[in-house]
């Protein structure tokens, strides 16, 4: 099976009401494509990395009641869970995709990360390019543009605030035809995330 892209049914599976009719759409529409994704993303961060990178795929398990606005797919080091390491996600609001290196909130080594990111912060301002969003909360559809005085406030939200997450990278609005390109969106993925290297490296010292 090859990946074709992400189409408007995909993004129309949010607005659907009732958890268990959204989540069987998810499950049918949206996971096999992450599987497909997701596999050769592995395969391309592995060998840049020079180890092996785990996917995971998001199961909203947790939920009982809400449907889930968002769905996503995250790579990490870590073969058991990518939550409390840093990791890279592609995802879908009913709104746009997007592909992220994330640090959210579960992250135990979290301010040792973002200190150090605060006192390397030259080096996060020359990689990472000013037409990239910033998030400070992966559970809102929300994001910042990227210039120096968001992404300083970010990071220091992010090292002095329990709940503080810093995801970096880009959004795809949702009907822009590259979406439904599968080998260009794959390659867009690629390069989001070899861009981002030099900073998730700098992160693994912990």
């Amino acid at each position: 099976m090859k990946f074709e892209g992400f189409t408007k049914e995909d993004f129309d599976t949010f607005t659907v009401d009732g958890l268990d009719e959204r989540m069987q759409l998810i499950k049918d529409r949206i996971q096999p494509k992450f599987s497909l994704i997701g596999e050769e993303l592995c395969e391309d961060l592995s060998a840049a990395l020079g180890n092996e990178m785990y996917l995971h795929i998001a199961k909203h398990a947790r939920r009982t009641k809400n449907p889930p606005k968002d769905t996503w797919l995250a790579i990490c080091e870590n073969k058991r869970g990518y939550k409390q390491h840093p990791h890279f996600q592609i995802g879908l609001w009913d709104d746009h995709l997007f592909i992220w290196l994330a640090y959210i909130y579960e992250a135990p080594n979290k301010q040792q990360i973002g200190k150090t990111f605060l006192d390397d912060f030259s080096l996060l301002l020359e990689t990472i390019p000013t037409d990239y969003k910033i998030s400070k909360d992966h559970t809102k559809n929300q994001a910042l543009t990227m210039t120096e005085e968001n992404l300083k406030q970010t990071l220091t939200r992010f090292y002095e605030v329990k709940k503080g997450e810093f995801l970096v990278g880009r959004q795809i609005q949702a009907g822009d035809p590259i979406l439904e390109d599968g080998k260009a969106l794959i390659n867009i993925a690629k390069e989001t995330f070899h861009t981002l290297l030099p900073i998730y490296k700098l992160s693994l010292i912990y």
